[in-house]
Protein backbone atom coordinates (compact mmCIF):
# COMPACT_ATOMS: atom_id res chain seq x y z
CA UNK A 1 0.00 0.00 0.00
CA UNK A 2 0.90 3.94 -0.27
CA UNK A 3 -0.73 5.12 3.15
CA UNK A 4 2.62 6.14 4.10
CA UNK A 5 2.66 8.46 0.96
CA UNK A 6 -0.74 9.32 1.06
CA UNK A 7 -1.24 10.31 4.25
CA UNK A 8 -3.65 7.88 5.14
CA UNK A 9 -2.92 5.29 7.78
CA UNK A 10 -4.80 2.71 10.01
CA UNK A 11 -4.26 3.01 13.34
CA UNK A 12 -3.41 -0.35 14.67
CA UNK A 13 -4.28 -4.26 13.94
CA UNK A 14 -4.58 -6.45 16.95
CA UNK A 15 -3.94 -10.68 17.44
CA UNK A 16 -4.68 -12.80 20.34
CA UNK A 17 -4.40 -16.09 21.15
CA UNK A 18 -5.30 -18.51 23.98
CA UNK A 19 -4.63 -22.29 25.18
CA UNK A 20 -1.62 -22.57 23.14
CA UNK A 21 2.13 -23.51 24.09
CA UNK A 22 3.49 -21.61 21.10
CA UNK A 23 1.31 -18.48 21.82
CA UNK A 24 4.51 -16.12 21.60
CA UNK A 25 5.29 -17.12 18.31
CA UNK A 26 1.79 -17.63 17.08
CA UNK A 27 1.29 -14.01 17.84
CA UNK A 28 4.34 -13.29 16.11
CA UNK A 29 3.45 -14.79 13.04
CA UNK A 30 -0.14 -12.94 13.25
CA UNK A 31 1.06 -9.45 13.54
CA UNK A 32 3.43 -10.00 10.87
CA UNK A 33 0.33 -10.66 8.93
CA UNK A 34 -1.45 -7.81 10.37
CA UNK A 35 1.51 -5.70 9.51
CA UNK A 36 0.07 -3.00 6.78
CA UNK A 37 -2.19 -1.90 9.46
CA UNK A 38 0.32 -0.56 11.32
CA UNK A 39 4.60 0.12 10.82
CA UNK A 40 5.41 2.46 14.29
CA UNK A 41 5.32 0.08 16.56
CA UNK A 42 4.77 -3.52 18.15
CA UNK A 43 4.47 -5.40 20.90
CA UNK A 44 3.62 -9.05 22.44
CA UNK A 45 2.35 -9.90 26.39
CA UNK A 46 2.16 -13.25 27.63
CA UNK A 47 0.65 -14.96 30.29
CA UNK A 48 1.91 -18.00 32.24
CA UNK A 49 -1.14 -18.10 33.93
CA UNK A 50 0.85 -16.31 37.19
CA UNK A 51 2.53 -13.42 35.78
CA UNK A 52 2.13 -10.86 32.74
CA UNK A 53 5.19 -10.73 30.58
CA UNK A 54 6.01 -8.29 27.70
CA UNK A 55 8.70 -7.02 24.69
CA UNK A 56 7.78 -4.06 22.87
CA UNK A 57 9.40 -1.11 20.49
CA UNK A 58 9.10 1.01 17.89
CA UNK A 59 10.14 -0.65 14.41
CA UNK A 60 8.41 -3.44 12.24
CA UNK A 61 7.49 -6.88 13.74
CA UNK A 62 10.45 -8.37 12.06
CA UNK A 63 13.36 -5.71 13.75
CA UNK A 64 11.66 -6.14 17.01
CA UNK A 65 10.99 -9.16 17.54
CA UNK A 66 14.82 -11.31 17.62
CA UNK A 67 15.00 -14.73 18.41
CA UNK A 68 16.44 -13.42 21.55
CA UNK A 69 13.47 -11.59 23.01
CA UNK A 70 11.32 -14.60 21.46
CA UNK A 71 12.64 -16.84 23.71
CA UNK A 72 11.77 -14.58 26.83
CA UNK A 73 8.11 -14.69 25.84
CA UNK A 74 6.93 -17.89 27.64
CA UNK A 75 3.33 -19.18 28.31
CA UNK A 76 0.12 -20.46 26.71
CA UNK A 77 -1.35 -17.31 26.45
CA UNK A 78 -0.65 -13.79 24.53
CA UNK A 79 -1.84 -10.72 23.02
CA UNK A 80 -0.37 -8.77 20.47
CA UNK A 81 -0.59 -5.39 18.78
CA UNK A 82 0.71 -3.42 15.55
CA UNK A 83 0.76 0.48 16.04
CA UNK A 84 0.27 3.75 13.24
CA UNK A 85 -0.02 6.73 15.69
CA UNK A 86 -2.82 8.74 15.60
CA UNK A 87 -4.36 10.13 18.78
CA UNK A 88 -1.60 10.54 21.42
CA UNK A 89 1.39 10.32 19.11
CA UNK A 90 4.07 8.37 18.57
CA UNK A 91 7.19 7.34 21.08
CA UNK A 92 7.90 3.98 22.97
CA UNK A 93 5.67 4.31 25.75
CA UNK A 94 2.37 4.13 23.62
CA UNK A 95 3.70 1.36 21.67
CA UNK A 96 0.95 -1.11 22.31
CA UNK A 97 -0.05 -3.69 24.12
CA UNK A 98 -0.31 -1.63 27.67
CA UNK A 99 0.76 -3.59 30.78
CA UNK A 100 -0.26 -2.52 34.26
CA UNK A 101 1.07 -4.25 37.81
CA UNK A 102 -0.96 -4.06 40.73
CA UNK A 103 -1.13 -5.42 44.34
CA UNK A 104 -4.54 -7.12 43.13
CA UNK A 105 -3.02 -8.80 39.77
CA UNK A 106 -1.89 -7.71 36.27
CA UNK A 107 -3.69 -6.35 33.02
CA UNK A 108 -2.65 -6.00 29.47
CA UNK A 109 -4.72 -4.46 26.86
CA UNK A 110 -4.28 -3.73 23.42
CA UNK A 111 -6.64 -0.90 21.31
CA UNK A 112 -7.86 -0.91 17.87
CA UNK A 113 -9.65 2.43 17.05
CA UNK A 114 -10.05 5.80 18.50
CA UNK A 115 -12.11 6.54 21.19
CA UNK A 116 -14.10 10.00 20.55
CA UNK A 117 -14.62 10.99 24.56
CA UNK A 118 -11.25 10.08 25.51
CA UNK A 119 -9.94 13.66 26.72
CA UNK A 120 -13.28 14.24 28.32
CA UNK A 121 -12.39 10.59 30.51
CA UNK A 122 -8.85 11.88 30.77
CA UNK A 123 -10.25 14.83 32.79
CA UNK A 124 -12.06 13.07 35.38
CA UNK A 125 -10.02 10.52 35.57
CA UNK A 126 -7.23 12.55 36.64
CA UNK A 127 -9.44 14.96 39.27
CA UNK A 128 -9.90 11.60 41.03
CA UNK A 129 -6.50 10.91 41.26
CA UNK A 130 -5.20 8.68 37.90
CA UNK A 131 -2.10 9.70 36.83
CA UNK A 132 -1.65 8.43 33.00
CA UNK A 133 1.51 6.85 32.23
CA UNK A 134 1.25 7.19 28.64
CA UNK A 135 -0.65 9.44 25.93
CA UNK A 136 -2.70 7.09 24.25
CA UNK A 137 -6.46 7.44 24.33
CA UNK A 138 -6.32 3.67 24.66
CA UNK A 139 -5.11 3.81 28.78
CA UNK A 140 -8.39 5.37 29.45
CA UNK A 141 -9.59 1.79 29.61
CA UNK A 142 -7.35 0.62 32.22
CA UNK A 143 -8.24 3.35 34.93
CA UNK A 144 -11.99 2.82 34.28
CA UNK A 145 -11.31 -0.54 34.87
CA UNK A 146 -9.67 -0.43 38.30
CA UNK A 147 -11.62 2.29 39.41
CA UNK A 148 -15.34 0.93 38.78
CA UNK A 149 -17.31 -0.07 41.72
CA UNK A 150 -18.07 -3.69 40.89
CA UNK A 151 -16.43 -6.58 42.70
CA UNK A 152 -16.41 -9.48 40.17
CA UNK A 153 -13.91 -8.41 37.10
CA UNK A 154 -16.09 -9.10 34.30
CA UNK A 155 -18.70 -6.48 35.62
CA UNK A 156 -16.05 -3.95 35.93
CA UNK A 157 -15.12 -4.21 32.48
CA UNK A 158 -18.35 -4.35 31.42
CA UNK A 159 -19.06 -1.38 32.87
CA UNK A 160 -15.85 0.55 31.92
CA UNK A 161 -16.38 -0.46 28.30
CA UNK A 162 -20.09 0.97 28.73
CA UNK A 163 -18.34 4.30 29.20
CA UNK A 164 -16.77 4.15 25.86
CA UNK A 165 -17.83 6.76 22.96
CA UNK A 166 -16.00 6.08 19.27
CA UNK A 167 -14.29 3.00 17.49
CA UNK A 168 -12.94 0.06 19.50
CA UNK A 169 -11.44 -3.64 19.54
CA UNK A 170 -9.88 -4.23 22.52
CA UNK A 171 -8.06 -7.15 23.96
CA UNK A 172 -7.98 -7.31 27.74
CA UNK A 173 -6.06 -9.86 29.40
CA UNK A 174 -5.19 -11.25 32.68
CA UNK A 175 -2.96 -13.80 34.18
CA UNK A 176 -6.03 -15.96 33.98
CA UNK A 177 -8.60 -14.81 30.81
CA UNK A 178 -8.60 -12.88 28.05
CA UNK A 179 -11.24 -10.53 27.46
CA UNK A 180 -12.25 -9.38 23.63
CA UNK A 181 -14.60 -6.40 23.24
CA UNK A 182 -15.64 -4.35 20.51
CA UNK A 183 -17.45 -1.04 20.20
CA UNK A 184 -21.19 -0.85 19.86
CA UNK A 185 -21.10 0.09 16.16
CA UNK A 186 -19.04 -2.37 15.16
CA UNK A 187 -16.45 -0.29 13.62
CA UNK A 188 -13.14 -2.12 13.55
CA UNK A 189 -13.44 -5.45 12.26
CA UNK A 190 -12.44 -8.34 14.84
CA UNK A 191 -12.85 -11.74 14.54
CA UNK A 192 -12.98 -15.16 16.47
CA UNK A 193 -10.68 -18.51 14.91
CA UNK A 194 -9.83 -21.83 16.93
CA UNK A 195 -6.04 -23.56 16.41
CA UNK A 196 -6.88 -27.39 17.73
CA UNK A 197 -7.97 -26.65 21.55
CA UNK A 198 -7.07 -22.81 21.32
CA UNK A 199 -8.82 -19.62 20.67
CA UNK A 200 -7.61 -16.96 18.33
CA UNK A 201 -8.90 -13.46 17.91
CA UNK A 202 -7.66 -10.85 15.27
CA UNK A 203 -8.44 -7.73 13.31
CA UNK A 204 -8.20 -9.59 9.80
CA UNK A 205 -9.01 -13.13 8.72
CA UNK A 206 -6.09 -13.09 6.82
CA UNK A 207 -3.80 -13.73 10.30
CA UNK A 208 -6.09 -16.95 10.48
CA UNK A 209 -4.70 -18.06 7.46
CA UNK A 210 -1.10 -17.78 8.42
CA UNK A 211 -0.96 -19.82 11.21
CA UNK A 212 -3.42 -22.41 10.04
CA UNK A 213 -6.39 -21.42 12.24
CA UNK A 214 -10.30 -22.18 11.70
CA UNK A 215 -12.27 -19.05 11.29
CA UNK A 216 -15.52 -19.01 13.97
CA UNK A 217 -17.43 -16.02 13.44
CA UNK A 218 -17.33 -12.16 13.73
CA UNK A 219 -17.28 -10.59 17.74
CA UNK A 220 -20.44 -8.93 17.40
CA UNK A 221 -21.30 -4.99 18.33
CA UNK A 222 -21.45 -4.46 22.16
CA UNK A 223 -20.40 -8.25 22.68
CA UNK A 224 -17.83 -9.33 25.63
CA UNK A 225 -16.26 -12.42 24.98
CA UNK A 226 -14.83 -13.98 27.68
CA UNK A 227 -11.86 -17.00 27.34
CA UNK A 228 -10.05 -19.11 29.73
CA UNK A 229 -9.27 -22.40 30.27
CA UNK A 230 -13.11 -23.56 30.81
CA UNK A 231 -14.17 -22.27 27.38
CA UNK A 232 -16.09 -19.72 25.95
CA UNK A 233 -18.65 -16.87 28.04
CA UNK A 234 -20.20 -14.29 26.04
CA UNK A 235 -22.24 -11.11 27.35
CA UNK A 236 -23.01 -7.68 25.87
CA UNK A 237 -22.23 -4.53 27.17
CA UNK A 238 -24.64 -2.57 25.11
CA UNK A 239 -27.44 -2.64 22.65
CA UNK A 240 -29.54 -1.69 20.18
CA UNK A 241 -26.75 0.04 18.49
CA UNK A 242 -26.64 0.58 14.47
CA UNK A 243 -23.56 -1.28 13.11
CA UNK A 244 -21.56 1.01 11.09
CA UNK A 245 -18.51 -1.16 9.84
CA UNK A 246 -16.01 1.30 8.61
CA UNK A 247 -16.37 1.46 4.75
CA UNK A 248 -12.50 2.25 4.58
CA UNK A 249 -11.48 -0.92 5.64
CA UNK A 250 -13.12 -2.77 1.89
CA UNK A 251 -11.65 0.17 -0.12
CA UNK A 252 -8.94 0.53 1.12
CA UNK A 253 -7.34 -1.11 4.63
CA UNK A 254 -8.02 -4.98 5.12
CA UNK A 255 -5.49 -7.04 3.14
CA UNK A 256 -7.65 -8.64 0.04
CA UNK A 257 -7.47 -12.06 1.05
CA UNK A 258 -9.57 -10.62 4.53
CA UNK A 259 -12.84 -11.38 4.80
CA UNK A 260 -14.87 -9.07 6.50
CA UNK A 261 -18.52 -9.41 8.18
CA UNK A 262 -18.80 -12.67 5.15
CA UNK A 263 -17.30 -10.28 2.44
CA UNK A 264 -14.27 -10.94 1.03
CA UNK A 265 -12.05 -7.98 0.68
CA UNK A 266 -10.52 -8.95 -2.94
CA UNK A 267 -14.10 -9.53 -4.44
CA UNK A 268 -15.47 -6.10 -3.04
CA UNK A 269 -13.09 -4.14 -4.19
CA UNK A 270 -13.14 -5.83 -8.06
CA UNK A 271 -17.21 -5.37 -7.60
CA UNK A 272 -16.38 -1.43 -7.40
CA UNK A 273 -14.02 -1.45 -10.31
CA UNK A 274 -17.14 -2.87 -12.45
CA UNK A 275 -19.68 -0.53 -11.02
CA UNK A 276 -17.02 1.96 -11.53
CA UNK A 277 -17.29 0.95 -15.20
CA UNK A 278 -20.66 1.16 -15.44
CA UNK A 279 -20.51 4.99 -13.90
CA UNK A 280 -17.80 6.08 -15.66
CA UNK A 281 -17.02 4.50 -19.23
CA UNK A 282 -13.98 5.73 -20.95
CA UNK A 283 -12.47 4.93 -24.59
CA UNK A 284 -9.13 3.97 -24.21
CA UNK A 285 -6.49 1.71 -24.77
CA UNK A 286 -5.13 -0.07 -21.09
CA UNK A 287 -6.18 0.05 -17.70
CA UNK A 288 -3.79 -0.08 -14.76
CA UNK A 289 -3.62 -0.30 -11.05
CA UNK A 290 -2.04 1.91 -8.21
CA UNK A 291 -0.02 -1.03 -6.30
CA UNK A 292 -1.00 -2.62 -4.45
CA UNK A 293 -4.88 -1.44 -2.78
CA UNK A 294 -5.98 -0.55 -6.08
CA UNK A 295 -5.23 -3.63 -8.30
CA UNK A 296 -8.11 -5.63 -7.48
CA UNK A 297 -10.80 -2.46 -8.68
CA UNK A 298 -8.09 -2.68 -11.33
CA UNK A 299 -9.10 -5.50 -12.79
CA UNK A 300 -12.79 -5.72 -11.90
CA UNK A 301 -12.96 -2.14 -14.52
CA UNK A 302 -10.91 -3.84 -17.34
CA UNK A 303 -13.29 -7.23 -17.22
CA UNK A 304 -16.22 -4.92 -17.19
CA UNK A 305 -15.02 -3.11 -20.07
CA UNK A 306 -13.27 -4.87 -22.40
CA UNK A 307 -9.98 -2.98 -22.09
CA UNK A 308 -6.77 -4.63 -21.67
CA UNK A 309 -5.30 -4.71 -18.09
CA UNK A 310 -1.54 -3.71 -17.97
CA UNK A 311 0.81 -3.13 -15.21
CA UNK A 312 1.50 0.46 -15.85
CA UNK A 313 3.19 0.88 -12.79
CA UNK A 314 5.77 -1.23 -10.93
CA UNK A 315 5.89 -0.81 -6.81
CA UNK A 316 9.33 -0.62 -5.45
CA UNK A 317 9.15 -2.84 -2.25
CA UNK A 318 12.40 -2.36 -0.84
CA UNK A 319 12.19 1.33 0.12
CA UNK A 320 12.37 2.54 3.53
CA UNK A 321 9.16 3.63 5.83
CA UNK A 322 8.75 7.15 4.37
CA UNK A 323 5.37 8.01 6.00
CA UNK A 324 8.12 8.97 9.43
CA UNK A 325 8.87 12.30 6.93
CA UNK A 326 5.18 13.67 6.51
CA UNK A 327 6.26 16.92 4.60
CA UNK A 328 4.80 17.45 0.95
CA UNK A 329 8.23 17.53 -0.80
CA UNK A 330 9.34 14.31 1.18
CA UNK A 331 5.92 13.01 -0.08
CA UNK A 332 6.30 13.65 -3.93
CA UNK A 333 10.05 12.25 -3.37
CA UNK A 334 8.87 9.08 -1.52
CA UNK A 335 6.09 8.85 -4.67
CA UNK A 336 9.12 8.42 -7.31
CA UNK A 337 10.89 6.23 -4.80
CA UNK A 338 7.63 3.85 -4.37
CA UNK A 339 6.64 4.02 -7.97
CA UNK A 340 7.75 3.39 -11.51
CA UNK A 341 6.18 3.88 -14.74
CA UNK A 342 6.20 0.67 -17.24
CA UNK A 343 6.88 2.73 -20.05
CA UNK A 344 6.81 -0.55 -22.65
CA UNK A 345 3.41 -0.59 -21.43
CA UNK A 346 1.78 3.16 -21.27
CA UNK A 347 3.65 4.70 -23.93
CA UNK A 348 1.21 5.87 -26.85
CA UNK A 349 -1.70 4.50 -24.59
CA UNK A 350 -4.50 6.39 -23.62
CA UNK A 351 -4.24 4.60 -19.98
CA UNK A 352 -7.24 4.47 -17.65
CA UNK A 353 -5.78 4.51 -14.13
CA UNK A 354 -7.60 2.92 -11.29
CA UNK A 355 -6.80 4.31 -7.96
CA UNK A 356 -8.92 3.33 -4.33
CA UNK A 357 -8.96 7.75 -2.77
CA UNK A 358 -7.69 10.77 -3.20
CA UNK A 359 -6.57 12.44 0.17
CA UNK A 360 -4.76 15.78 -0.67
CA UNK A 361 -3.90 15.14 -4.19
CA UNK A 362 0.14 15.46 -4.04
CA UNK A 363 0.26 11.37 -4.61
CA UNK A 364 -2.33 11.55 -7.83
CA UNK A 365 -0.53 14.96 -9.35
CA UNK A 366 2.92 12.93 -9.23
CA UNK A 367 1.49 9.57 -10.33
CA UNK A 368 -0.45 10.75 -13.69
CA UNK A 369 2.50 12.82 -14.19
CA UNK A 370 4.68 9.63 -14.12
CA UNK A 371 2.19 8.25 -16.35
CA UNK A 372 2.72 10.49 -19.13
CA UNK A 373 6.45 11.39 -18.80
CA UNK A 374 6.46 7.67 -19.71
CA UNK A 375 4.87 8.61 -23.14
CA UNK A 376 0.97 8.05 -21.89
CA UNK A 377 -1.07 10.26 -24.30
CA UNK A 378 -4.13 10.37 -22.12
CA UNK A 379 -4.53 9.43 -18.10
CA UNK A 380 -7.36 8.81 -17.06
CA UNK A 381 -8.59 8.42 -13.33
CA UNK A 382 -10.89 6.74 -12.03
CA UNK A 383 -11.37 6.59 -7.79
CA UNK A 384 -13.11 3.43 -6.39
CA UNK A 385 -14.68 5.33 -3.66
CA UNK A 386 -16.41 8.24 -3.38
CA UNK A 387 -14.45 11.98 -2.59
CA UNK A 388 -12.89 11.95 0.80
CA UNK A 389 -14.28 15.26 2.34
CA UNK A 390 -14.70 14.97 6.00
CA UNK A 391 -11.76 13.58 8.69
CA UNK A 392 -12.06 10.50 10.50
CA UNK A 393 -12.31 10.13 14.04
CA UNK A 394 -12.64 6.84 14.87
CA UNK A 395 -8.29 5.87 14.37
CA UNK A 396 -7.84 6.75 10.70
CA UNK A 397 -5.36 9.31 9.78
CA UNK A 398 -6.91 11.12 7.70
CA UNK A 399 -5.92 14.75 8.71
CA UNK A 400 -7.91 17.98 9.25
CA UNK A 401 -10.84 18.59 6.60
CA UNK A 402 -8.32 21.70 5.44
CA UNK A 403 -5.99 19.21 4.36
CA UNK A 404 -8.49 16.96 2.53
CA UNK A 405 -8.78 18.51 -0.86
CA UNK A 406 -12.08 17.28 -1.64
CA UNK A 407 -13.58 18.90 1.21
CA UNK A 408 -13.34 22.69 -0.27
CA UNK A 409 -12.71 21.58 -4.33
CA UNK A 410 -15.09 20.54 -6.65
CA UNK A 411 -14.35 17.14 -8.88
CA UNK A 412 -13.25 19.68 -11.91
CA UNK A 413 -10.65 21.12 -9.66
CA UNK A 414 -9.03 18.59 -8.56
CA UNK A 415 -8.97 16.80 -11.91
CA UNK A 416 -7.10 20.41 -13.11
CA UNK A 417 -4.86 20.41 -9.98
CA UNK A 418 -3.65 16.29 -11.05
CA UNK A 419 -3.25 16.93 -14.61
CA UNK A 420 -5.36 14.43 -15.10
CA UNK A 421 -7.20 13.99 -18.43
CA UNK A 422 -10.54 13.29 -16.62
CA UNK A 423 -11.51 12.15 -13.10
CA UNK A 424 -14.66 10.32 -12.13
CA UNK A 425 -15.31 8.81 -8.29
CA UNK A 426 -17.65 5.79 -7.73
CA UNK A 427 -20.95 6.97 -5.93
CA UNK A 428 -21.55 6.17 -2.84
CA UNK A 429 -24.82 3.95 -3.71
CA UNK A 430 -21.93 2.21 -5.93
CA UNK A 431 -19.64 1.24 -3.33
CA UNK A 432 -22.40 -0.03 -0.64
CA UNK A 433 -23.83 -2.28 -3.89
CA UNK A 434 -20.70 -3.60 -4.61
CA UNK A 435 -20.67 -5.31 -1.50
CA UNK A 436 -23.77 -7.21 -1.98
CA UNK A 437 -25.47 -4.48 0.59
CA UNK A 438 -28.84 -4.73 -0.45
CA UNK A 439 -30.28 -2.43 2.05
CA UNK A 440 -28.50 0.83 1.07
CA UNK A 441 -25.87 2.68 3.63
CA UNK A 442 -27.13 0.88 6.81
CA UNK A 443 -24.51 -0.94 8.57
CA UNK A 444 -21.32 1.00 7.39
CA UNK A 445 -19.83 3.92 8.79
CA UNK A 446 -19.84 6.68 5.72
CA UNK A 447 -18.65 9.53 7.88
CA UNK A 448 -15.77 10.34 5.74
CA UNK A 449 -17.42 10.36 2.78
CA UNK A 450 -20.95 12.10 3.92
CA UNK A 451 -19.90 13.37 7.14
CA UNK A 452 -22.66 11.65 9.23
CA UNK A 453 -20.81 10.17 12.19
CA UNK A 454 -22.76 7.10 13.78
CA UNK A 455 -21.30 8.76 17.32
CA UNK A 456 -21.56 12.10 18.81
CA UNK A 457 -17.81 14.10 18.19
CA UNK A 458 -16.73 15.15 21.21
CA UNK A 459 -15.89 19.46 21.30
CA UNK A 460 -12.49 18.61 22.82
CA UNK A 461 -11.50 15.64 20.05
CA UNK A 462 -12.57 18.53 17.63
CA UNK A 463 -10.27 20.82 19.53
CA UNK A 464 -7.74 18.30 19.60
CA UNK A 465 -7.74 17.52 15.68
CA UNK A 466 -7.75 20.81 14.51
CA UNK A 467 -4.70 22.08 16.77
CA UNK A 468 -3.26 18.69 15.31
CA UNK A 469 -3.67 20.17 11.94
Amino acid sequence: MLAEIKGLNEECGVFGVWGHQDAAQLTYYGLHALQHRGQEGTGIVVSDGTTLKGVKGEGLVTEIFTADRMAELTGSAAIGHVRYATAGGGGYENVQPLLFHSQSGSLALAHNGNLVNANSLKHQLEAQGSIFQTSSDSEVLAHLIRRSGFAHKNDQVKNALSMLKGAYAYLIMTENELMVALDPHGLRPLSLACLGDAYVVASETCAFDVIGAEYIRDIQPGELLIINDNGLKSEQFAVNSTKAMCMMEYVYFSRPDSNILGVNVHTARKNMGKRLAIEAPIDADVVTGVPDSSISAAIGYAEATGIPYEMGLIKNKYVGRTFIQPTQALREQGVKMKLSAVRGVVEGKRVVMVDDSIVRGTTSRRIVNLLKEAGATEVHVVISSPPIKNPCFYGIDTATKEELIASDKSIEEIRQIIGADSLTFLSTEGMVAALGQTEGANGFCLGCFTGNYPTEIYPDTLQYYYQRG
